[in-house]
C-alpha cells in the first residue's frame, strides 16, 4: 500500500504540474505542448506500474492485465524523453528521423516479449521476470534520456545561457533515481524522480524563458541585471550600449506596429553581428546592450561596423531603418570592478556619438 499511496501522491503532483503548464505565463507556448504530452504519458506509465503491482498481490491475479501494464510500461518510458526532447525543438525529428530507430526498436522488442521473452516475460502463475534482452530497454532508455540532456545543453550553448551546470545536476539525479529501480526492481522508485525531474525542468525552463524580450528574442532587462549582479569574477569583459537614433519620428511617422518591427530588425542585426562571445539584452524601449568576453577595441570596432553594414544593406532594400549610436567600455581586469562606472562610460560615449549624429544631421 505504501508504493501506491505513492503513486498517487506523483499522479496528483502531475495533475497539478498541468495546472501550472496551462497558466504559466512565463513558459514559451511553443513548450507547453511537449511537456503536456510527457506529463501524460508519465502519469499513464504510472497508473500501468501500480496496476502491475496491485494485480501481482494474491487477492488479485490476472496474467493478462500484467502482460498489459508491461507493455505500456516498457513501450512508453523511453518514449518520454523523445517527446521532452520537443521542448528544446520541435522540429529536431523532421531532420534527425534516425535518432528515432531505437525508440522503435525498443516497441517492438516490448511488443514481441510475451512470446519470446525479449524485454520481459510474465509466466502462467502471473510471475513477472527481465526478459533475456532486457539490456535492450535499458540501452534504448539512456540514449533517448542523453538526447534530451544534449538538446538542453545545446539551447543553452546557442543562447550563450548558464545552463550547463544545472542540467547536469538533474541528469545526475534523474539517472541515479530511476537506476535504483533498474538495479532492484522491487525499490519503485523511477516514476517518483521522474515527475521531481519533470518540475524541475518546469522550473528551469521557466527561468529560461523568462529571461527573454518576447518582441526581439533578445535577453530582457531583468536578465542584464541579474547577471551584472551577480559578477563577482575579475575575468575581462567590454559592455556595449546601443540606441536607435529618431525612434520617436519613426513611430510619430508610421506608428508603433512599424515600430516595433524596426525594433525586431534592429534586434536581428545585433544578434547577426555581435558572435557568440557576446550576450545581447533589449535593455528597455529602443535601448540594447551588450556584454562581452572580447577586449580588443578592433574586435568590438569590426562588429560595430558589420552592424552599421547590415543596417544599410536593409535600407538599400527598401526597409525604412534609423541608424544606431553606440558606445563601449572595456574592464580589463586589473583594477576592483565599479559595473556601473562601466556602465557610466558605454553610456556617456554613446550619446556624444548620438550628440554628434544629430549635429551632423542639422547640417545636412
Amino acid at each position: 500500500m505504501m508504493y501506491i499511496a505513492t503513486y498517487i501522491i506523483d499522479i496528483v503532483a502531475l495533475v497539478y504540474l498541468i495546472v501550472l503548464l496551462y497558466s504559466s505565463t512565463s513558459l514559451n507556448k511553443k513548450r507547453k505542448t511537449p511537456f503536456l504530452m510527457g506529463s501524460i504519458l508519465t502519469i499513464i506509465i504510472i497508473l500501468a506500474e501500480a496496476g502491475t503491482v496491485f494485480i501481482g498481490n494474491e487477492h488479485f491475479n490476472s496474467r493478462f492485465l500484467s502482460i498489459i501494464f508491461n507493455l505500456i510500461g516498457f513501450g512508453l518510458t523511453p518514449v518520454i524523453s523523445i517527446v521532452l526532447t520537443l521542448i528544446f525543438d520541435r522540429s529536431f525529428f523532421n531532420s534527425h528521423r534516425i535518432f528515432l530507430v531505437p525508440t522503435i526498436i525498443n516497441i517492438i522488442a516490448v511488443i514481441l516479449s510475451p512470446k519470446y521473452r525479449l524485454i520481459f516475460y510474465v509466466s502462467p502463475s502471473n510471475e513477472y521476470m527481465r526478459g533475456d534482452y532486457f539490456f535492450i530497454f535499458i540501452t534504448v532508455y539512456f540514449i533517448n534520456f542523453l538526447l534530451l540532456v544534449f538538446s538542453t545543453l545545446d539551447m543553452g550553448n546557442k543562447s550563450n545561457y548558464p545552463i550547463m551546470k544545472k542540467m547536469l545536476i538533474l541528469s545526475v539525479f534523474t539517472i541515479f533515481g530511476t537506476s535504483i529501480q533498474l538495479a532492484y526492481p522491487q525499490a519503485y522508485s523511477s516514476w517518483h524522480c521522474i515527475t521531481l525531474a519533470l518540475f524541475l525542468y518546469f522550473i528551469l525552463l521557466s527561468e529560461f524563458d523568462s529571461s527573454f524580450d518576447t518582441l526581439t528574442g533578445l535577453y530582457n532587462r531583468a536578465a542584464f541585471d541579474k547577471f551584472t549582479n551577480e559578477i563577482t569574477s575579475q575575468k575581462p569583459f567590454s559592455v556595449i550600449i546601443l540606441d536607435i537614433n529618431d525612434f520617436k519620428i519613426i513611430n510619430d511617422t508610421y506608428g508603433h506596429d512599424y515600430g516595433d518591427k524596426v525594433i525586431h530588425e534592429v534586434a536581428n542585426i545585433i544578434r547577426k553581428s555581435f558572435t557568440k562571445n557576446y550576450i545581447c539584452y533589449r535593455f528597455g524601449g529602443d535601448e540594447f546592450s551588450i556584454i562581452g568576453n572580447e577586449i580588443d577595441e578592433n574586435a568590438i570596432e569590426l562588429n560595430l561596423k558589420n552592424m552599421t553594414t547590415f543596417l544599410k544593406e536593409k535600407r538599400d532594400e527598401g526597409m525604412i531603418l534609423p541608424t544606431v549610436s553606440y558606445g563601449y567600455s572595456i574592464f580589463r581586469g586589473k583594477e576592483v570592478l565599479d559595473f556601473y562606472k562601466l556602465f557610466k562610460e558605454a553610456d556617456t560615449q554613446m550619446y556624444h556619438y548620438k550628440k554628434t549624429y544629430k549635429e551632423l544631421k542639422s547640417k545636412i
